[in-house]
């Protein structure tokens, strides 16, 4: 066929559309836009894999957004008084009192009297001779007048011929091993009748001072325990000084923290105080047993204190 100027034409345009078609089946054979619901008509269309939908995440609002709480001021918190360590050298002084029997039989009825008390003039006067009677003179053991008094009315309120149901006699309420104890222990030099009313407050007095005593040896009760200036004379060098015992009942030694009551701190008056109720031996155990509580009976502890409060001055 005789090719003329018009089947050149013709054929350009030919040429010039299939590149037109060409570059739209390129552009249109990308990937479609990733959309929260792809189309499933297009994609069947294409012949392409439906994806899953992209839920786009939410920005959050400034309503629901949580807002930042302030964190909570710490309120000051004491510390808990640190439990006592006992010393290493065994106390000084008579070997503990032996442990108290059962209770009397609950068919005898109990309290029961051994004659008559005697009057409140005589208790007194008893009580405060035997407070004077110094047992360790040479640890200068005293025994306040007071503490003994708010002791005597604690444990039989003065009755002096009183006889309780665990077995104490008198107005002390010394148990009679505790007072069979005293009477044969080597430091003493005692021969005195438990029935008696002289003689139980000699020996309800003898036991308050072994008990002093005793936890004054066995803890570091003494003038260490109050901050001191270091004496500028002493060598650097030289070793410290060893901490002398004060055996003083002082009740400010039990009112150093402001947040606990003054009964319920480690002090040696407390701790004197407990032992006459509990023994030593159980207030040894709970003022090293890692916990707060320093002693066993701490009601018993605070009705003392209170009632010392009523004889002093």
């Amino acid at each position: 066929m005789r090719v003329t100027r018009v089947h050149y034409v013709f054929g350009a345009l030919a040429v010039v559309g299939v590149l037109i078609a060409g570059t739209a089946i390129v552009l249109d054979g990308g990937d479609p836009p990733r959309t929260t619901e792809p189309p499933a008509a297009a994609a069947a269309v294409e012949g392409s894999p439906v994806e899953p939908s992209l839920t786009p995440e939410a920005s959050p609002s400034p309503s629901a957004s949580p807002s930042a709480k302030p964190k909570p001021s710490k309120s000051p918190t004491r510390k808990p008084q640190p439990k006592p360590s006992p010393r290493p050298t065994k106390p000084a002084g008579p070997a503990a009192p032996p442990p108290a029997p059962a209770p009397l039989p609950s068919g005898k009825a109990c309290p029961f009297y051994e004659g008559t008390n005697a009057p409140k003039a005589e208790v007194e006067a008893a009580l405060e001779a035997a407070a004077a009677r110094r047992y360790w003179t040479k640890s200068a053991v005293t025994l306040p007048t007071s503490l003994i008094k708010a002791v005597a009315k604690q444990e039989s309120g003065w009755q002096s011929a009183i006889v309780a149901c665990d077995g104490g006699v008198g107005t002390m309420q010394v148990m009679p091993v505790t007072a069979d104890w005293l009477n044969n222990a080597s430091q003493f030099t005692m021969d005195e009748d438990l029935h008696k009313l002289s003689g139980n407050t000699m020996l309800g007095s003898a036991y308050l001072q072994w008990l002093i005593k005793y936890f004054g040896d066995r803890y570091d009760f003494g003038t260490c325990d109050v901050d001191t200036e270091p004496d500028p004379s002493a060598s650097p060098s030289a070793a410290p000084a060893p901490c002398p015992v004060d055996y003083t009942l002082r009740e400010s030694d039990c009112a150093r923290d402001p947040a606990v009551p003054d009964s319920k701190e480690w002090c040696l008056l407390n701790a004197v105080i407990s032992a006459y109720n509990y023994g030593q031996g159980a207030v040894d155990r709970e003022a090293t047993d890692g916990d707060t509580v320093f002693y066993p009976n701490p009601q018993y502890v605070g009705n003392v204190r209170a009632l010392m409060g009523e004889f002093s001055g």
